[in-house]
């Protein structure tokens, strides 16, 4: 299929949805936190979702049943591929360098006894090495037991979650709205949707504040209570000397009302739940805050948009989703896509840039005061 068509034809398909639920371009966004220009822009086909969980979740509000959403799963797959730049093809291999000999294993120095002849020794070391296997094999089992009790024993002991999640993490305020710290001039900014590809090519970290939406779902009819959200920093360090380069020249939008605040420079943060606005009508209104517990299952999905911000660190940290179901109770980490920490630096004083699409270059701006 043609990369336009691939495109188009994904387009068509989230139309189909948007119809089909009645609901404005304004109204669904708030329900998948994005806005209303995003929404819009994936129902035209001028850009495509970077991750297909907002797609689906978009699917789930409309009333999509299985076969319409492996569809649309299928689709949005043949149009992020048609989008992305084509990869290089690889190179020759190398030939395999050839194996040397293997050298002659020297006697054990245990075994050079005085006084015993050849035979007895080699009997010696075959009781020796029986030992020490048996050793090493205890010692695996101690230090596995004793100074590597995290991941392993963990996994065993809990019971496995009956809820699933995916998690977004380079998302921007409002769909347009973000800083990065790049260590050197980047290219022009990208469409927000493109925005996990550019900022890891350009080394770029989260500069402020990192915005992190978070998809919850059952696994089965039965409820999942999500107790509790806990915010754990794994790594501190000084913020990042880079200049800030800012993704736009201020927007707006709407929010979701599942909105939760950390302050990363607390020694011990906390995730707080905030009103939302919702600035699509003429006056806005205000989304009370909701905060735990609620629940969720196969059927009602739910979505928490957390707001992370630093001014005096560099700090690398997860978030602790703690769920309880059937008499069942567990935590699940959360981390970025690829299951590394979130990454969020301070940016006060940094020199600030923001791009001139006029003369397609960035353009000093204002030093960084607002609070890092």
């Amino acid at each position: 299929m043609p990369k336009d068509a691939a495109v188009e034809e994904f387009a068509r398909l989230v139309r189909a949805l948007k119809a089909r639920d009645g609901r404005s371009y304004e109204a669904l966004g708030r329900r998948l936190s994005v806005s209303a220009s995003t929404l819009h822009r994936y129902c035209s086909g001028a850009t495509v979702p970077e991750e297909f969980a907002v797609v689906d979740r978009l699917a789930l509000l409309c009333g999509a049943d299985e076969e319409e959403r492996r569809a649309l799963e299928v689709a949005w797959t043949r149009a992020d591929g048609a989008r992305r730049p084509p990869a290089p093809e690889p190179g020759p291999e190398p030939a395999p360098a050839p194996e040397a000999a293997p050298e002659p294993e020297p006697e054990p120095v245990h075994t050079r006894v005085p006084g015993l002849p050849p035979e007895r020794r080699r009997r010696r070391w075959g009781w020796v090495s029986v030992v020490c296997g048996a050793l090493a094999v205890a010692g695996t089992v101690t230090l596995g037991a004793v100074l590597l009790p995290g991941k392993t024993r963990e996994r065993a002991a809990e019971p496995p979650a009956p809820l699933t999640w995916t998690v977004a993490s380079d998302i921007w305020k409002n769909g347009c709205g973000h800083t990065y710290l790049v260590e050197r001039t980047p290219p022009p900014p990208p469409e927000a949707a493109d925005a996990r590809s550019w900022a890891a090519a350009q080394g770029a970290v989260d500069g402020r504040e990192t915005l992190v939406r978070v998809s919850v779902q059952g696994k089965s009819a039965a409820a999942v209570v999500l107790q509790a959200l806990h915010v754990r920093v794994v790594d501190r360090g000084a913020p990042l000397p880079w200049a800030a380069y800012r993704m736009d020249d201020g927007c707006g939008g709407a929010v979701t009302p599942r909105r939760f605040e950390v302050d990363l420079d607390r020694p011990r943060p906390v995730a707080r739940a905030l009103d939302g606005y919702d600035a699509s009508g003429q006056e806005g209104r205000t989304l009370p805050a909701v905060s735990f517990p609620y629940a969720v299952s196969a059927a009602e999905p739910e979505e928490l948009l957390v707001s992370a911000g630093a001014a005096g660190c560099d700090c690398r940290w997860y978030l602790e989703l703690e769920w309880s179901s059937e008499g069942r109770r567990g935590t699940v980490r959360i981390g970025d896509e690829d299951g590394a920490p979130f990454r969020t630096s301070g940016a006060k004083g940094r020199p600030v840039y923001v791009y001139d699409s006029a003369g397609r270059a960035w353009i000093t701006g204002e030093k960084s005061g607002q609070g890092g």
